[in-house]
């Protein structure tokens, strides 16, 4: 059995974390590739600006990255205190159905407790039945929000 260590970001996994990254956005999702820097710009920009948001990635014993989650920090102000969006949380295929999404949720939610967030929240797509099982096996949930979501792309 694989045993995982979940820890923050460092510059020295930028190249794997980008590999994981890409599998993520562009297998997972299928998005667009990111061109040139973004992406390693945008991980360089999470290390650098810890009130932007943190990355904690799961790497097994032999060093391989496994897994990652992503929280962005904004504030409420109807409570007066700062919030954590957990915006990824992606494992692998490779590492799936061994838990490590859970031990990743955990991590995450107790960094947000431990650093005096006022909650934790996230999205999952109408479809990824399997992240809407780990949510409500977490704890999380569905708040049905009075609330419409609205964006605007820009291409």
């Amino acid at each position: 059995m694989t045993t995982f260590t979940i820890r923050q970001v460092v510059l020295e996994d930028l190249e794997q974390l980008k590999g994981l990254m890409l599998r993520y956005i562009v297998d997972f999702y299928k998005g667009k590739t990111p061109e040139g820097t973004k992406l390693e710009d945008h991980i360089k920009h999470l290390l650098s600006s810890k009130e932007a948001g943190t990355q904690f990635v799961a790497e097994t014993e032999d060093g391989v990255l496994a897994g990652f989650a992503t929280l962005y920090f904004s504030f409420s102000t109807t409570r007066v205190q700062k919030i954590a969006i957990l915006n990824d949380l992606f494992v692998d295929g490779a590492y799936r159905g061994c838990g490590l999404g859970e031990k990743l949720f955990q991590h995450v939610l107790n960094y947000t407790k431990n650093e005096g967030y006022a909650y934790m929240s996230w999205q999952t797509a109408v479809d990824n039945t399997s992240a809407q099982a780990l949510y409500k096996k977490m704890g999380g949930k569905n708040i049905n929000s009075e609330w419409i979501h609205y964006e605007i792309e820009h291409n």
